[in-house]
């Protein structure tokens, strides 16, 4: 009788315990088809979500029109707030000029004014709100605080001119990494844009004075950003390093083929390096064929709108060939273009030419953190200055990004790195390269 009783607990036991399992099954199956975005969302708010490159027009910092306030651009506290990024490497760009002293004089007062802007942001205009950042340890503590953070980036060595104790200043106001060239050759390297023509001016190579200049730039503890130089400048810069670097803003060659990406072995030199390349979610760099697809099909409405506004919309060779004052009017109109135009194209264009989105963006990511490790991948707009794909179209989208890349298997911890602590592990590495260059240097 004993044995009965057990043999027909045994039995409920096992059919209760399979009965159980399918029921667990269903609930975790349940539990993850409801929660994705929940989990995304809670991931998004316990990381350090780091932008390391938006562009701004000084026009946007002054008393009367600031961050502060919603703007008709990609970047303020408003959107920031409402995306939820912590962080951005607000960046001083001075174009591409004559190499000559009046060329390296306007150069350098265009950087000044930017960076004057910025410290105008940060001290005057919303202290209370955004905060300057020159170390990774001033970046935890400022997002700790609740208030969003400010770093500062120059795009393009143009400025310093043929002064490489400018590089100095640069850094005693804030400078914590910098491109030697942009879309250009200059003083210090050649650019990207020689493949082209393939022209050069120091046949696809840096200047002696781009080599002194890396040796400073590892000295001061100032990032060396290789998104725009051309390939064998990056790789003159990787081999003479002796701090990591960074790509502040580019994506993976092999993916889409356009210069402004990165080859394999200069991503694997990265790598080599200890360093971070932050993707960048410009659209043409991303998918450049559903790029121009899309952009063909908008053309008629854009054309249309803007022969009512009595525009003319100019090319990107057009454009460059503007001074800034001219840049600045002609971006205010086209944005009024595009959000005029922008009902009719999400209606008529995008269902049968979709646009570049945010799914485009993580293949790159995807492809870079398989070929170097998550380690060394990070995350960048080019935000107000031509990023910005569908979904994350500006900082008030940003948690489409995360959300992305939780739907795509990618762990807390994962995020973390591509969100921010890659970057900020390199800014820890390259200020203490920095501190045992100048003890070195003390020493002897």
């Amino acid at each position: 009788m004993k044995k009965y009783t057990y043999l027909i607990l045994a039995v409920t036991l096992v059919f209760g315990s399979c009965g159980n399992k399918k029921e667990e099954q269903k609930a975790q199956i349940n539990e993850t088809a409801e929660t994705v975005l929940e989990k995304a969302k809670r991931i998004h708010d316990n990381v350090i979500t780091i932008d390391t490159h938006v562009d701004f027009d000084v026009r946007n910092f002054t008393s009367e029109t600031n961050y502060t306030q919603e703007l008709p651009i990609q970047v303020d506290l408003p959107k920031m707030n409402a995306g939820g990024l912590d962080a951005v490497f607000l960046i001083v760009y001075t174009g591409q000029g004559e190499l000559t002293d009046e060329g390296y004089k306007k150069a350098y007062e265009n950087a000044d004014a930017k960076f004057k802007a910025i410290h105008r942001l940060t001290e005057e205009i919303a202290p209370d709100q955004i905060e300057l950042a020159t170390t990774a340890d001033d970046v935890r503590s400022i997002v700790k605080s609740g208030k969003k953070v400010a770093l500062i980036g120059i795009e393009n060595g143009y400025p310093m001119g043929k002064d490489i104790s400018k590089l100095q200043e640069f850094y005693d106001l804030g400078a914590r990494y910098i491109s030697l060239a942009h879309n250009g050759h200059n003083q210090l390297a050649d650019s990207n844009t020689g493949e082209g023509d393939n022209v050069w001016l120091y046949e696809n190579n840096l200047s002696k004075l781009g080599k002194e200049a890396v040796a400073e730039l590892n000295r001061l503890g100032i990032m060396i950003d290789v998104s725009h130089p051309s390939t064998g400048s990056n790789k003159e810069t990787l081999a003479l390093s002796k701090a990591p670097v960074i790509a502040s803003h580019s994506s993976a060659r092999a993916v889409n083929d356009v210069s402004r990406n990165l080859w394999d072995d200069e991503l694997l030199a990265i790598k080599q390096n200890r360093g971070v390349v932050q993707a960048v979610a410009f659209s043409s760099y991303l998918n450049s064929k559903k790029d121009s697809i899309h952009k063909a099909a908008s053309r008629n409405i854009l054309e249309e709108i803007a022969k009512d506004m009595d525009m003319q919309i100019l090319t990107w060779q057009e454009y460059s060939k503007l001074d800034e004052t001219e840049a600045d009017a002609y971006l205010d109109k086209y944005r009024a273009l595009q959000a005029k135009a922008k009902p009719r194209i999400e209606k008529e264009v995008n269902p049968i030419a979709p646009p570049v989105d945010v799914k485009d963006f993580v293949e790159h990511i995807d492809y870079m953190v398989k070929l170097i490790g998550i380690d060394h991948v990070g995350i960048s707009s080019d935000f107000d200055g031509g990023g910005g794909v569908e979904g994350w179209r500006d900082a008030s989208e940003t948690f489409n990004v995360t959300l992305e890349l939780v739907e795509r298997g990618y762990s807390e911890e994962d995020i973390k790195k591509l969100w921010g602590e890659n970057l900020l592990r390199v800014m820890d590495e390259v200020a203490e390269v920095a501190t045992k260059l100048q003890s070195k240097r003390a020493i002897n």
